[in-house]
């Protein structure tokens, strides 16, 4: 049984569980990557031993790499040795995957050992992993970069009016106009966009004129910047 998907560089990679079961003793042989459905071959992999199965152990030492899916594949590893209460282990661990192990703070010998447990109420859930803390920052941090590329899109239309207004009036370039703009932006301490709105919107025969910071800010940036 395997698992396939196509890497961000195009090569299609396959989870293959190889496998052999000997006196009670399950013994099985993943190669490949640990990523999205790996836990699904996994739980097809271990649903299919027979009965009598009293202990699995995984040799992992061809598992040449591992995201967050992996974690997942640990989970349905746990899962089946808590329900069927039989030892499971997970050893070999090298390169890239053993690393993952170290970020998430799991054991690279053997993850699936835990420390014996105290008698009294279930401990509290474990924190969030090294590696999803991690990807939750790139992804809010991809989130914002998106935004920002979204509302420089939408902002550039009443910039450019903006820019076409000041040189007009000024008779300067448009990268000229461009840094006034800027540069009144960082005076009054007003977003770029609101800037070019307000000057767009007074230059209309019943337009109201700019807010008084901003035409402040204005005119120190023409005298700075085109003087």
């Amino acid at each position: 049984m395997s698992a396939a998907h196509t890497s961000l560089t195009g090569r299609l990679n396959t989870l293959v569980i190889d496998g052999s079961t000997e006196a009670g003793r399950a013994e099985l042989r993943p190669r490949g990557e640990l990523v999205h459905g790996c836990a699904k071959v996994l739980d097809e992999t271990l649903t299919a031993l027979p009965d009598g199965v009293s202990r699995v152990e995984l040799d992992m030492s061809a598992v040449v790499f591992m995201d967050t899916a992996g974690l997942q594949f640990l989970e349905v590893l746990d899962s089946y040795s808590r329900r069927r209460r039989v030892p499971v282990s997970a050893t070999g661990w090298t390169g890239q995957p053993r690393r993952i192990l170290e970020l998430a703070g799991l054991d690279t010998a053997d993850p699936l050992r835990a420390a014996p447990r105290p008698a009294g109420p279930e401990p509290a859930p474990p924190a969030p992993s090294a590696v999803a803390l991690e990807r939750a920052e790139q992804l809010c941090l991809l989130r914002e970069e998106v935004e920002q590329l979204r509302q420089a899109i939408a902002s550039r239309p009443v910039i450019d009016q903006a820019r076409g207004i000041l040189m007009a009036a000024h008779s300067c370039t448009s990268e000229e106009a461009w840094t006034v703009l800027r540069t009144t932006s960082q005076l009054s301490n007003t977003k770029l966009r609101t800037i070019a709105e307000a000057l767009t919107a007074g230059t209309g025969s019943d337009g109201p004129p700019p807010p008084e910071e901003v035409r402040t800010a204005l005119r120190t940036a023409v005298r700075v910047c085109l003087n």
